[in-house]
């Protein structure tokens, strides 16, 4: 079966815990914390593999979530980082954030993308040791790792794309000019899935063509098969439309013509931009004058016009032909960039519940929501750090450490940033 979208939920690992412990041997006297750190959290890492070509797999395991690292030990031994989890997916799978949509990886090349980050291990206890604190009876916990739920869009990767109509020819065109077998038939949707192959032009020259299933007026609605499968065009560098200019079937091909441009458009208004060619498919069974009114249709919006008979590859070559030319003019298949995470603010959170513990005379805090903020907060930036004195304040960090009885001098924990209490 052929699946291209699935909804799963990430977990990263979240990092090891800190240890408490002191440094204890035979004639040495007070030899101090020695607990160590806590390792990282494994990362979710996505993989492109060439040997998959649907998301089916992914329909069965729906919860994904990387190992916790080592907590550190007695020794100054740091724990051990967890493994990283593996997710393989085809080539050319758009990962995005479920709720707002933003592209987290396009897995089109040979690198690993890390999606989610796992938590850094905790500090152990050396790290808070001061002239004043020699036997800090504490560590810090390990962070969270990243969590996210995630729609994966299987886009194929396809230099030109095949539009049009069911049973116009679009899979007897990809048989005759590759070695692809699509399913071939005198009915609509014969097609269900998108089909690759591969066109040799001669001297290491070649291009991808795809074979899109049939559109009929509606798709972007969810009619016939719908718009499910356009995504695999949005990543084509150019189009051919494909039209029965016969009207073997009863339609007009220039309302065919008209309305499949249409779909396209309202599915993705860029598509209605993207460099196309126009095939007359059929014209053994048209007249001339269907062909040559035809032809004059299209020309006169724009467009190159090549009659043809794909059954018998009839004027085939110079389609291709100008397909090979105009693709060396057009820029390389599209590839998304990750888009980077949005700046949350303190007021973007209706929660601003804190947790204050007084641990040994370290005030530490925690926040589910002062985390996120402190994610786009740059701490080696003076600005960003009186933006951060104000989230303290604003979102009542300040006002609670009060209430804990913090006072001047005092030394106060949040997560991996530690600083004096000035009231």
């Amino acid at each position: 079966m052929f699946v291209d979208t699935a909804k799963i939920k990430i977990k990263a690992g979240d990092g090891g815990d800190g240890a408490v412990s002191f440094h204890r041997e035979k004639y040495v006297a007070a030899g101090g914390p020695d607990g160590g750190d806590g390792g990282r959290g494994g990362n979710i890492v996505f993989v492109a593999d060439s040997n998959l070509s649907t998301l089916a797999d992914f329909r069965y395991k729906r919860k994904y979530a990387a190992k916790k690292g080592e907590n550190g030990r007695g020794g100054r031994c740091r724990g051990k980082n967890a493994e990283d989890l593996i997710i393989r997916v085809p080539v050319g799978t758009v990962v995005k954030e479920e709720n707002s949509g933003r592209i987290l990886a396009d897995v089109s090349g040979d690198e690993p993308y890390i999606v989610a980050k796992g938590g850094k291990g905790g500090w152990g206890n050396p790290h808070f040791a001061t002239p004043v604190r020699q036997v800090p009876r504490f560590a810090k916990p390990g962070l969270p790792g990243e969590e996210f739920d995630v729609v994966l869009e299987l886009k194929l990767l396809a230099d030109v794309g095949l539009v049009g109509f069911p049973n116009v020819g679009k899979s007897t065109l990809v048989s005759v000019v590759s070695q692809a077998k699509p399913e071939i038939a005198n009915y609509h949707f014969t097609t269900i899935t998108p089909v690759l192959g591969v066109v040799s032009m001669g001297e290491g020259s070649s291009f991808v063509m795809a074979d899109i299933p049939g559109l009929i007026e509606g798709a972007w609605q969810g009619t016939g098969l719908g718009h499910q499968f356009l995504r695999h065009v949005e990543r084509c560098r150019m189009l051919v439309h494909i039209v029965d200019v016969s009207g073997s079937e009863g339609r007009d091909p220039k309302e065919d013509f008209i309305t499949i441009n249409n779909e396209l458009a309202k599915f993705n208004p860029e598509l209605a931009e993207r460099p196309m060619v126009v095939a007359g498919n059929k014209c053994d069974m048209a007249t001339d004058e269907q062909i040559a009114d035809f032809k004059k249709f299209v020309e006169d919006q724009g467009y190159d016009f090549f009659p043809i008979m794909a059954a018998i590859r009839y004027d085939v070559d110079p389609l291709l032909k100008k397909i090979q030319e105009m693709l060396s003019k057009l820029p390389p298949i599209t590839h998304y960039e990750a888009e980077p995470a949005p700046i949350v603010t303190v007021d973007d959170f209706d929660d601003h519940s804190v947790i204050i513990k007084n641990v040994n005379g370290i005030y530490t805090v925690e926040a589910d929501w002062l985390l996120q903020v402190m994610k786009g907060i740059n701490f080696d930036d003076y600005e960003s750090l009186n933006y951060f004195q104000k989230v303290l304040i604003n979102g009542g960090v300040i006002d609670a450490l009060r209430k804990k009885g913090c006072s001047d001098g005092d030394t106060v924990s949040i997560y991996e940033l530690e600083f004096d209490f000035m009231d």
